[in-house]
This record gives structure tokens, sequence and C-alpha cells, in this order.
């Protein structure tokens, strides 16, 4: 095999993506082999313990990672606490799984100080977690450095629930994430939930029209406004996948096809001619072979969201607490 073909060389065995420990971006898998061997046992130890009390915890280190990428570049700086930080926006609401980054944190600090950065413990992390779900496991590459920065002003460049297509594709196109990436990352909503809160104006006065979301299949649209009652508090948790939602697969896409698709953005990729391919190509109707192609695709659109805008090198710092700038 020539040396571009080996430098390109992907392979799916056993649901592990491998990928070659090439330095892609500053960034290579296995970065730590040397300076803290244990690094990446100690998060999957960790997300395991967590997952095993509380299986949501997984969606929860998933979707805190791709909030993390989408500003300032994964970076850790959605972990940072403070009145103006991040995580305070809107958007940022009900992201969980700050706990576990932590947990991993202060095991790793005791083991290798001032070594493992807390945003290469969120890529990990969300990388165990679909693991732990049954999805795909890859390699992950690291070596990104903490920012110093973390602003709650700086996140409306995070997609919304009430984002149409144009404006979801100009939002991951603006982080070099193209159509294909867009629809194989909100695949991740295969697991997960949301509350009424965010998807209920579909339900009883679509775009002020006094009705139901004409997109939402029929059927569906009975169960939910049960469960989110027209003037309820809007709490109440609903599965993104109302069919396994604790099961990293591709059911996500086969309910947005029969438009049981729960936040409006994830129902609109099936009216856009372009999005609308993909998500039909990951539904299919072959029962595991094209889940099969899904576990591939994730993976690789994991990692090339897990390289935005990411710090090495001697830019930013390691965090001693993930929490906090040092």
């Amino acid at each position: 095999m020539e040396a571009a073909h080996l430098i390109n060389f992907r392979l799916l065995v056993w649901g592990i993506v491998i990928i070659p420990a090439l330095s892609q971006g500053g960034l290579k898998t296995g970065f730590y082999s040397s300076s803290c061997p244990k690094a990446e046992s100690i998060v999957r130890s960790t997300v395991e313990a967590h997952f095993n009390k509380n299986p949501t915890v997984a969606a929860g280190l998933l979707r805190l990672h791709f909030h993390d990428c989408f500003v300032q570049g994964c970076d850790g700086s959605i972990l940072i606490a403070g009145a103006s930080a991040e995580k305070t926006a809107r958007p940022n609401s009900g992201l969980r799984g700050f706990e576990v980054v932590e947990d991993a944190k202060s095991q790793l600090e005791s083991m290798c100080p001032g070594v493992v950065s807390c945003a290469d413990i969120l890529a990990l992390a969300a990388r165990d977690a679909v693991d732990l779900s049954g999805g795909p496991s890859w390699g992950v590459p690291t070596g990104r450095r903490d920012g110093r920065i973390s602003s709650s002003a700086e996140a409306s460049s995070l997609p919304s629930p009430l984002d149409p297509v144009p404006t979801q594709r100009q939002k991951f196109a603006s982080k070099g994430l193209d159509d294909h990436d867009l629809v194989t990352l909100v695949g991740a909503h295969t697991i997960g939930q949301t509350d009424c809160l965010f998807f209920r104006y579909r339900l009883y006065n679509f775009t002020s029209t006094g009705n139901p979301d004409p997109s939402i299949n029929q059927v569906f649209l009975a169960q939910l406004q049960s469960t989110c009652p027209k003037d309820g508090d809007g709490t109440k948790r609903v599965a993104l996948d109302k069919d396994s939602q604790l099961k990293f697969d591709t059911s996500f896409f086969k309910n947005v096809r029969d438009g049981n698709g729960i936040l409006e953005s994830d129902q609109r990729l099936w009216g856009d001619p372009s999005t609308h391919r993909i998500v039909e190509n990951y539904a299919g109707s072959i029962r595991g072979l094209l889940g099969l192609r899904f576990d591939f695709e994730f993976p690789k659109a994991m990692i090339k969201m897990s390289r935005i805008e990411v710090k090495t090198g001697t830019q930013g710092e390691i965090r001693k607490i993930c929490s906090k700038f040092n």
C-alpha cells in the first residue's frame, strides 16, 4: 500500500474506527501515551461509572462536547463557571455531565498533574458515551489545550431547534462542516431528551396558525399532545428518539423520515433535497447494513468536529480545575 493511501487509511473493525496515529493539525491519537499512559482508561472508567448509575448522562456528555466545539472551538470553554461564562447562555441551558468531567479531571490531576486538558477529557468522554450506548468507538486525536476565554455573548453561533435548514447549513459551514457532517452529527439525537418547552409550539400553534405543524405524523401528534399539554409547565422530558432513546442506532433517521422528529430543526432535514437524501440513506430499509454505514460515518464526523479551532502547542493552558482558568 502506498504511503499516501496509508495516510488516508480508514478501517471499521468490530465497531472500532481505526485512525492512524498521525499528527492532524497538532492533534494525534495516543498523544498522552508517554506523558500520562492511563489517561484514556481513566476517562473511560469514570464515564462508565456514571453511565452505570444513569445512562442518560451519555447524551449529556455528547451534547457538552458539541456545544464546546461550536463556541471558541473545542477548548473546554463550556466548562468554565461564572456569571457571564459560555455555559450561562440560553442555548446552553440544560447542559449536563459537568460532574463526570470534573471527576475524571481530579483523578488525572492526582496521577499526571498539569498534563491532560479538560478539552481532551470532553472529546474522550463523548466517544466513550457513544460506545457505552451501543454505538461505535474510534481513536480520538488528542493534544488540545484549554482556552482562556468563555463568554455567553459568543453562544449565538450554536444551532437552535428553531433553525431552518439553510440556517443550520450556514452555522455548520462556518465551522468547516458540510451537509453530510450536519445530518450525521444531528444523528446524535438517537440518544437524549428535550423539554416540551422546546417543541410544544409545533403541537398547537405552529407559525401562529393556531394549528399543529403539518409535518408531524398524526398518530405521534396525539401522543405528544398528551405528554405535553398546551398549558403544562413545559419541563416534562421527552425522548428525541421515540423508539430507543438509550441505544445509539439509526432509528432517529427512521423517525425523521416518518414524521416523528421531535425538534423542528430535525424534522426539517427531511424537507430539504440535500439533507433529505442523507437522512434517507441512513434510515434505509435493509436492517443493519445502513446502520453499519452510520456507525462508520459518525466517528469520521465527530473527529472532524473535534478539530474545530483547537488550541495546541503553547496556545491556551492546561487547567488544574475544569471549571476555572488557572
